[in-house]
């Protein structure tokens, strides 16, 4: 799977860009989330998620929650935590 972060939309008229939406994941993420509610608060299709997801996963900034109890819950990561500080500042900036 390719980089999420490239600018493959260029030229369109979408409002967020890759950062954005994989910000918006994390965010929604914390404290843990099933899928479904990941599509709906980030406004994502399955096929969005599908692919965010297992980008954010194989990027360490998100898990899977191992509680049996939880499965298929994703956790936002210490190092995905990092990732939105890190945006929110550089965002802060930007205004």
């Amino acid at each position: 799977m390719g980089s999420l972060v490239g600018n493959k939309n260029e030229g369109s008229n979408s409002h967020r860009g890759n950062l954005d939406i994989i910000a918006d994941i994390l965010d929604a993420s914390d404290g843990g989330t099933k899928k479904t509610y990941l599509m709906y608060r980030c406004n994502l299709s399955f096929k969005q998620l599908k692919n965010y997801s297992s980008f954010l996963l194989g990027s360490g900034l998100l898990h899977v929650a191992k509680e049996e109890a939880n499965s298929g819950t994703l956790q936002i990561t210490d190092k995905g935590r990092e990732f939105l500080r890190a945006y929110k500042n550089l965002k802060a900036l930007m205004k």
